[in-house]
């Protein structure tokens, strides 16, 4: 189980990683990528850096707390902030009536869920 909840948290933290470039990247940039990049036009660019700056905090706090041993309770934390965003990402995209792209957010709220779950439940950090 312990195996599962890193190679989760690792994968979510990547995505998170990426997802962060929102702080550096030009809206207009991102939202030239295609029907699933123009949500990114709704939100005004201190939101969008905004939100980058929560996913690239996830993603740290998905990770260095339990592998440096200090204060490993900041994972299910940090897994628990991303179910709430991708929550709102879910609802986001319901709102503009983008069902087809809200599979990735659901399976990423999951993905979190389940580190929350793990972290804080049955298996909680070991080492």
């Amino acid at each position: 189980m312990n195996i599962a909840l890193w190679i989760t948290a690792g994968a979510l933290a990547a995505v998170c990683l990426v997802g962060s470039s929102k702080m550096i990247v030009a809206r207009e940039k991102l939202a030239a990528v295609g029907a699933s990049g123009q949500w990114v036009m709704e939100f005004s660019p201190h939101a969008l850096k905004a939100i980058g700056a929560v996913e690239l905090l996830a993603a740290a706090g998905l990770i260095l707390p339990a592998v440096l041993g200090i204060a490993p309770v900041l994972v299910p934390l940090a897994a628990t902030g991303l179910v709430l965003l991708f929550a709102c990402a879910a609802v986001m995209r319901l709102r503009r009536g983008e069902r087809v792209t809200i599979t990735g957010d659901l399976v990423y709220l999951v993905l979190a869920a389940f580190v929350a779950w793990g972290r804080f439940g049955p298996a909680p950090f070991t080492g």
